[in-house]
């Protein structure tokens, strides 16, 4: 398998991807869902780190010098990247920020590795809606010496429409001018899940596929 259908069964077998019914933040009833919040033990969050590093690799070679989660999700996102980049020979940093400053001992507004001005950073999340959390971040990393974030990788993009028809990430890398990279996309989820039999089960049958499919026709944009 690749390491994208891998990803996939790993989300489904996390139960960090579901299907059925969901309202979403947005108002919008999705038939499926992505809850990251599943990777809560020591073993599912090193996994996700690698499929964050290989994504990394992939997308970025060695051109950057760290990772940058914003927090909170962000922050074992961007620690487990890192350690799992160092075990396929790339050492690099790792950032994240507070979410309040301190106003003691060191009242830096980001911990990890020093910044500069120099420094190429590959910003690690979850998903992206809105893309306001990361527009934060690049108010905050501004403040700490204005290092130069050159990519951004999610785990799934949705393809879904944002403000306008257009794809709601490619509206976010217009708006900040950086490219968006997601691990998988739902498309690449359905078409491997479709009457994929996982541990006695099918995961994601006709019924499913149709609802998902009327759905995308309605908010969908690749």
């Amino acid at each position: 398998m690749t390491y994208q259908e891998e990803f996939i069964e790993f989300l489904v077998r996390c139960k960090a991807l579901k299907f059925g019914e969901f309202e979403l933040k947005s108002g919008r009833i999705a038939p499926y869902f992505i809850n990251t919040g599943m990777f809560d033990t020591g073993s599912k969050i090193k996994t996700l780190g690698t499929y964050y590093a290989r994504a990394i690799q992939e997308h970025f070679g060695d051109n950057f010098d760290g990772i940058y989660g914003p927090a909170y999700k962000g922050i074992p996102l961007c620690i487990t990247a890192a350690a799992a980049l160092s075990d396929m020979g790339l050492d690099k940093g790792y950032v994240f920020n507070r979410k309040e400053a301190k106003t003691y001992a060191d009242k830096s507004a980001v911990v990890g590795m020093p910044l500069t001005s120099a420094t190429r950073l590959v910003l690690v999340d979850d998903v992206i809606t809105s893309g306001k959390a990361i527009r934060e971040s690049l108010e905050i990393l501004k403040a700490c010496n204005t290092p130069r974030v050159t990519g951004i990788v999610i785990s799934v993009n949705r393809q879904e429409k944002g403000k306008t028809d257009e794809n709601a990430l490619k509206e976010v890398e217009k708006v900040l001018n950086i490219p968006i990279f997601s691990i998988v996309t739902i498309s690449d989820i359905t078409a491997y899940l479709h009457n994929k039999v996982m541990d006695g089960q099918v995961i994601l049958d006709d019924a499913m596929l149709e609802k998902i499919n009327a759905y995308r026709k309605e908010y969908g944009s690749d």
